[in-house]
């Protein structure tokens, strides 16, 4: 699914004409995006938890070559689905 089929979704639930819908979309994303890269967390009920985490820098390995090299520390974000998402993805 894409975010034209998400806001298409919208359109169709809420009865927004498209344009908003694909604004409020939009405006979401820009929120989230902006909100996890200053670090916080986001949390929605009955969905789950958007979370930055810090990984530390650790040896690796090129798998094609062989080659140790050291890997930097960086941040990532990591999802954690709620209780009843993960149920209502495990009934499907």
């Amino acid at each position: 699914m894409t975010k034209a089929d998400l806001a298409d979704k919208v359109y169709e639930k809420v009865g927004l004409s498209r344009k908003e819908a694909v604004d409020m979309i939009e405006t979401l994303f820009e929120s989230m995006k902006s909100i996890l890269s200053e670090g916080e967390s986001i949390k929605i009920t009955g969905f789950g938890t958007f979370l930055v985490r810090k990984k530390g820098s650790r040896r690796g390995r090129n798998p094609k070559t062989g080659v140790e090299i050291e890997i930097t520390q960086r941040k990532v974000i990591t999802f954690k689905p709620s209780l009843q998402f993960k149920a209502i993805v495990e009934k499907v």
